[in-house]
């Protein structure tokens, strides 16, 4: 059992090292910008989306209290 781990982290290394192509830097840089203006863009929609449900609900129990 064991020699077949040590098999499959030696294929995997392999694997890794010889047959992946790795983007390159730039590459790297302009996605890690694109994700990270998408996750501001999608984090304020989603406080947006908070803010009218907390307001609708509030509005909405105080109705139904009175």
């Amino acid at each position: 059992m064991f020699k077949s781990f040590v098999e499959y982290v030696k294929g995997a290394y392999d694997e890794l090292v010889n047959h992946v192509v790795w983007p390159k830097w730039d590459e790297v840089y302009k996605m890690t910008i694109v994700v990270a203006v998408f996750s501001a863009i999608f984090s304020v929609f989603i406080a947006i989306v908070d803010y009218v449900f907390r307001t609708f609900l509030q509005a909405y129990y105080k109705f139904i209290k009175s």
